[in-house]
């Protein structure tokens, strides 16, 4: 996704304006940014923030506590790599050091190749198979640092 292009204003004024009445509006507004946009841009803060009748801080404070916000334009590809426990308890972590070196980048960073997002969560749900890896919207278990290969491979030739 490119980065911030002013044409947005509106949209991100228009989801504002759609829950500002809603009690607890902001975390809904900031997911359906980051739906529309792929990131939650520095310059939707000022709006949201204008529009709740918040500052700039508390609404930065909310994004930055949550890792599932991205402030940075995401590459083609999300990938999430579970560090809850129990796939920490099944080498998690080597699959994780493996993702970082294999990518080039540390979570929450683009691959140079614009390709992959690093994400670090916290479940995905497959606790009986892990580690897991989600990559966009697919799910794999029993990640070892070989299968994170095959899997990068299979996903960069993909259009």
């Amino acid at each position: 996704m490119a980065e911030f292009d002013q044409q947005w204003l509106p949209i991100v004024d228009s989801i504002v304006a759609s829950h500002a009445d809603e009690p607890g509006a902001l975390l809904p507004i900031l997911h359906s940014v980051q739906k529309r946009l792929g990131y939650i841009p520095a310059e939707a803060v000022e709006r949201i923030a204008l529009g709740l009748n918040l500052s700039r801080a508390e609404v930065h404070g909310v994004i930055s506590f949550y890792h599932y916000f991205r402030q940075h334009p995401p590459g083609q590809h999300i990938v999430q790599v579970c560090r809850a426990e129990a796939c920490q308890a099944v080498q998690g972590e080597a699959t994780e050091a493996h993702a970082r070196t294999c990518l080039g980048i540390d979570f929450h960073g683009t691959s140079s190749d614009g390709k992959f997002s690093l994400e670090a969560v916290y479940c995905l749900g497959n606790c009986a198979a892990g580690p897991s890896v989600m990559i966009d919207d697919r799910l794999y278990g029993r990640v070892t640092p070989a299968r994170f290969d095959e899997l990068m491979n299979e996903w960069r030739a993909r259009k």
